[in-house]
């Protein structure tokens, strides 16, 4: 009787409802299509778009992605190591790298804002505790990078830089738990090789050469290593755009690194000497920062498209060519061991590249030369006997 009364219940009778009832629980289960206008909204849409200075690269394909990726990355970060080295070289401010680090956090903290004001989703996806430790590696490996030029050569630095490809690969391993396979193994020595012999050739040369400058540029490799792991790994669980990635992690690395300077007194002769020097420092420092931060969102897309290892070998490239257009416009000492290392480390870079391609670089292995040599010496001596 009551399967009954409910069967001529008038939310049964209705036509075109697609409602499923169980009697016994009394629940009911109401499936519904929703409109076209409704179906998926503006932030669910944007989730797999990659944005990068308000270009959706998300639209192209693949090759044209990495195309214009790696020509935004060449052309800004080209302009940041020359103005990079162009503030150093101003007589007197070596000591005061680290307040460069501080007005470059706060240049790219207000130029996130801005960024982010103009998308469309301005929600923060990725957890803050996981910002705070990105933050913390950032100060690292840029607040270390940059004072360790008040002890290095610029293309020292850089050749360190270059090999961050080294403590990537064992980030890899600990972080994301990554295999790599003898290929990259052997460009990861090439580096190290190609590594100690323009640090050996830089100390005989170079009059400024201090370890210390060696120290601290190792930290900041570590660092780096750690905190290309940890983006890729953050923005693929996350969905984090690089307008976020750089607001939050520049904006409490700046409250980092304003802390230490004010706990260490480096605060207030930093301030005075870049006052008597406004515009070869805060002036400079904003170019630097402008191009550092466009060239920084390009590199955050390589990671979210194509991953940290790629992102690291493509930077790595534009490393090599810093260092030449360095010894074009600033006088240093040179010698030829330079060179023969370099040589050594772009080596240990094409090995990663060819790794990362080996199904469309096919190169003939010396087993397989020597088996085709024994054949053509054997289909010789065959056509001989004929």
């Amino acid at each position: 009787e009551k399967q009954a009364e409910d069967n001529n219940s008038p939310e049964c009778s209705e036509p075109g409802t697609m409602d499923l009832k169980f009697t016994s629980s009394r629940k009911y289960i109401s499936i519904s299509v929703p409109s076209k206008s409704q179906a998926m909204s503006p932030h669910i849409k944007s989730v797999d778009d990659v944005v990068v200075l308000g270009m959706n690269l998300s639209k192209f394909s693949k090759p044209t992605q990495f195309f214009i990726c790696v020509s935004g990355v060449f052309m800004f970060y080209l302009i940041y190591g020359y103005l990079q080295e162009l503030i150093f070289s101003v007589e007197g401010f070596k000591p005061f790298g680290w307040y460069l680090t501080l007005v470059q956090f706060g240049f790219y903290s207000i130029f996130g804002l801005i960024e982010l004001q103009l998308i469309q989703d301005k929600r923060r996806r990725i957890p803050g505790k996981t910002y705070m430790i990105i933050a913390f590696l950032t100060v690292g490996t840029m607040g270390l990078s940059n004072t360790s030029l008040g002890y290095l050569n610029y293309p020292t630095q850089v050749i360190f830089k270059c090999c961050k490809l080294i403590p990537v690969m064992i980030g890899g391993v600990f972080i994301q738990g990554k295999r790599y396979n003898i290929v990259d193994v052997s460009a990861a020595i090439c580096m190290s090789l190609g590594l100690i012999w323009f640090t050996l050739a830089d100390s005989t040369v170079a009059p400024n050469f201090n370890l210390t400058g060696v120290v601290l540029i190792s930290l900041a490799l570590c660092a780096d290593a750690v905190i290309g792991n940890v983006q890729e790994k953050a923005m693929k669980l996350h969905n984090g755009s690089n307008s976020e990635m750089v607001l939050y992690s520049y904006s409490i690395g700046f409250v980092y690194i304003l802390f230490g300077l004010t706990c260490t007194s480096g605060l207030s002769p930093a301030v005075t000497f870049c006052s008597k020097h406004p515009v070869q420092t805060y002036g400079y420092a904003f170019l630097f920062s402008l191009t550092g931060y466009f060239g920084i969102s390009f590199v955050l897309a390589l990671i979210k498209i194509f991953g940290a290892l790629l992102a690291v070998t493509v930077t790595t490239g534009r490393k090599a060519m810093s260092i030449v257009l360095s010894f074009l416009f600033f006088a240093k000492p040179f010698t030829l061991q330079y060179v023969w290392s370099g040589l050594l480390v772009v080596l240990g870079i094409f090995l990663n590249v060819y790794s990362k391609n080996m199904d469309k670089i096919k190169l003939p292995s010396l087993l397989g030369l020597w088996k085709k040599s024994v054949e053509e010496r054997k289909s010789r001596t065959l056509s001989q006997t004929v």
